[in-house]
């Protein structure tokens, strides 16, 4: 036995753990959320209220929660999963009755000390009871219809509810990831080439329902896909966001401006800039390297996230791990494309750098989901 193996084994068991957590993930988790304080820092003016020292608490306490859960064994979770995804479609029932109205929509529910937003824990409760089903069901009905319209349901069910709010960029992550989720699981491609074509068919019939008595969506959200389409039309109307963020991302240059100088963010020209396009500060002041670097450390948590998950011979803490890591990907993919111009804007949060308390909290419950299953992994 080497010396180090004997150090290990002579801590407690409950010590131990916490020598088996994914460190590097840690390590980034911390770095990505320091961006975050230091971005939150320069549009409040050089002040830490009042976003930047509320979001340090939540992110310590979010740090605590992680590694709690992450102490947890992974069966724990695997049997609560139902229980867990069953509460968030209650909550989100909720919403309908009791909710908080903010910003023309209603999806929160005020605890007293915090707001919950339901649809945040529902990303992460969907992709846990589906990793669920996938564990428990035989390899050979993944494919069959029946077994393969279950976990549709489940998927379609909180969308439509979250779609009510109405909240369509939360709406397109849930359907991404639970059939992100589905694919990795091994249902045949056929089903998503199906639809693919239905996909097609309804984006057709939501540009064809516009002005009709059977609309199908907000004519707010129209006037976003109007302005993704072509910003310039209403440049101080719809337009406005895109076209001040293209300036911002425009303005850093290489390097940036600087961090505190950025013009569009201290000038109040930039909407929204602690929470959906806080990236374009960072582009401002730091430039294409700021952003790229930025970029990098997403990169590397998905990388370390996707090895614990290929190490993992449990199927269910694999599936979670890879679903929960999808769902990561599509957060910043999804906020960046928006503030970009490539993504119509749907209010999509950047993780762990955009002011938000339930994001937080629910980001880093996550994580202590792929915690757990990489600490109690078979070995």
């Amino acid at each position: 036995m080497s010396y180090l193996e004997y150090t290990v084994k002579s801590v407690p068991s409950g010590f131990r753990k916490i020598l088996f957590l994914n460190w590097p993930l840690m390590i980034l988790l911390t770095s990505v959320a320091g961006v975050g304080f230091l971005m939150l820092y320069s549009v409040a003016g050089g002040s830490y209220s009042p976003w930047a020292e509320p979001q340090m608490k939540r992110f310590g306490v979010g740090l605590v929660l992680m590694v709690l859960v992450g102490l947890v064994p992974i069966w724990f979770w695997r049997s609560v999963s139902s229980v867990a995804y069953g509460i968030s479609v209650i909550l989100l029932i909720g919403v309908e009755f009791f909710g908080s109205i903010g910003m023309g929509a209603q999806r929160w529910i005020d605890l007293g000390f915090m707001r919950l937003q339901p649809s945040e824990l529902m990303k992460v409760t969907l992709v846990m009871f589906l990793a669920a089903y996938y564990d428990w069901l035989p390899p050979a009905k993944k494919s069959r219809p029946f077994w393969v319209l279950l976990p549709v349901l489940f998927i379609l069910a909180p969308t439509a509810l979250v779609l009510r709010q109405p909240d369509l960029g939360t709406a397109i992550l849930l359907l991404a990831a639970g059939g992100g989720l589905m694919f990795l699981a091994g249902v045949h491609w056929s089903y998503f080439a199906a639809v693919l074509a239905a996909g097609i068919g309804l984006i057709t019939a939501v540009f064809q329902s516009r002005g009709t008595s059977w609309q199908l969506i907000k004519d707010y959200q129209y006037r976003r896909i109007d302005t993704f389409l072509d910003p310039s039309s209403d440049p101080l109307g719809a337009g406005y966001h895109i076209t001040q963020s293209k300036i911002a991302l425009g303005s850093g240059g290489w390097t940036g401006r600087g961090f505190m100088q950025g013009t569009q963010s201290r000038l109040n020209f930039l909407p929204e800039k602690h929470t959906d396009f806080i990236f374009t500060t960072l582009a401002e002041e730091f430039g294409f390297v700021g952003g790229v670097s930025l970029l990098v450390l997403y990169a590397l948590i998905i990388f370390f996230c996707v090895v614990s998950a290929m190490n993992n011979r449990d199927r269910f803490s694999s599936l979670l791990i890879l679903g929960l890591t999808l769902n990561f990907f599509l957060f910043f993919s999804v906020n960046m494309s928006m503030v970009m111009g490539l993504a119509p804007v749907v209010g999509v949060p950047l993780p762990l750098v955009s002011y938000g308390g339930s994001a937080m909290l629910v980001l880093m419950l996550a994580f202590g989901f792929v915690q757990s299953a990489h600490i109690h992994r078979p070995r």
